[in-house]
């Protein structure tokens, strides 16, 4: 009864479009399975009607839907399984969030805000191109403005944050993260950060929606530690983030939540995918950049498989994918649920896709370490990661 008469007032707040601001749904409460990782309702006005319209993002693509209030069927969405729940009116912001024994806890608190009905407004930045940060790394001029020459760099930014938001957002919702707080902030470690573009923007996203933070830089080079700290200082946030020149595989640190690496060459990846096991990150967020690694081990080819390998390119291609084909397994066989996504087209940069990991300590299959034992026999493969997480993979089974 308790959770109908939640939803049901959640739904008249949503569908009262004279004075719904926005509604967001995020998070995944226990035993569901969502198709989205988040939705965003908002009015808008088209010819004259005020719609409502549905934005929904499953981790890689935005799609939007408008609707009629009265065709919106808001209580089967409400009942989808989600596990937050926030919604600005004109004079209230009403939020539910689900706890791990699926009580909702419901907080009101009265505002004033306008509405924007605007359909065509520009496109909602997760980090604005005026932060201190994207001027003072040369992404945007000093008035505030991406420069030209930068946009590719500036999408790449915006779509890691739109990736890295759902994603830990629901990893703590679920508790593979821990309770946020001052005394106990997320710890992100950038493996690889050469100059710090995506670790900077997760520690200024973060820090704007008031979620304490402490952020790791790791990177071999001496020139990019002292560049980066050189930024923090003169941003003010040098208490918050810090660089260190280490390599990946020898640095010290070991207390992590969130793990990334992007656009580390080659087997520098793997390093930071085997760190990341190591120390138990809940979460990572790895872009895989110039598989040479198996690409030398590729001589003896299993048929029919040189049908393809016999063209230098598609060589190359395969090469690609059975190396993080691999990876996207060790990481199964190791108690993580794993996903790769496009985080960015491929007109702005080739190396696009992305590791995305949760830690969830499932057991694996005995038919996956088979399926991952019979690719790497048949192919003659020693992965480098493999190699790195032998220990693991052996208390595993495979």
């Amino acid at each position: 009864m308790e959770l109908a008469a939640t939803f049901n007032e959640i739904g008249v707040r949503i569908l009262n479009a004279d004075s719904l601001v926005r509604a967001v749904l995020s998070g995944r409460r226990r035993n569901y399975q969502l198709d989205v990782e988040r939705i965003e309702i908002r009015p808008v006005l088209i010819k004259d009607s005020v719609l409502l319209q549905v934005m929904s993002n499953d981790g890689v693509r935005t799609t939007t839907k408008n609707y009629a209030p009265s065709e919106l069927n808001i209580i089967e969405l409400l009942n989808s399984g989600f596990a937050n729940f926030l919604v600005e009116s004109v004079d209230s912001v009403y939020s539910v969030r689900f706890t791990k024994k699926d009580r909702p806890l419901i907080h009101e608190e009265r505002v004033a805000k306008q509405q924007e009905l605007n359909h065509d407004r520009v496109k909602s930045r997760l980090l604005p191109a005026s932060d201190p940060y994207l001027i003072e790394i040369g992404i945007s001029d000093l008035q505030g403005k991406v420069k030209p020459s930068r946009q590719d760099k500036f999408l790449q930014v915006e779509e890691f944050l739109r990736l890295l938001s759902p994603t830990l957002t629901a990893a703590i919702s679920a508790g593979q993260i821990h309770k946020v707080s001052e005394s106990n902030p997320i710890r992100i470690v950038d493996l690889g950060c050469g100059h710090a573009y995506l670790t900077f923007a997760a520690h200024q996203y973060l820090a704007s929606q008031a979620l304490p933070v402490h952020v790791l830089g790791i990177d071999v080079r001496e020139e990019s530690r002292q560049r980066n700290t050189s930024i923090a200082q003169k941003l003010g946030i040098n208490n918050s983030i810090e660089f260190r020149a280490e390599e990946i595989a020898q640095t010290k640190a070991t207390e992590v939540d969130v793990a990334i690496a992007l656009h580390a060459c080659d087997t520098a990846t793997d390093d930071a995918l085997a760190w990341a096991v190591k120390n138990g990150a809940p979460l990572i967020l790895a872009a895989p950049c110039c598989h040479h690694d198996l690409q030398t081990q590729m001589k003896a080819i299993p048929e029919p498989w040189g049908l393809v390998t016999r063209q230098g390119l598609l060589k190359e291609r395969l090469g690609d994918i059975l190396t993080d084909a691999i990876r996207v397994q060790i990481l199964k066989i190791l108690g993580y649920r794993v996903e790769t996504v496009e985080f960015i087209g491929g007109e702005h940069t080739p190396r696009n896709l992305m590791i995305r990991a949760v830690k969830t300590g499932a057991q694996p299959e005995s038919s996956e370490i088979a399926k991952y034992q019979q690719l790497i026999s048949e192919w003659g493969f020693s992965p480098a990661l493999a190699i790195r997480l032998a220990a693991e993979l052996e208390l595993a089974g495979a």
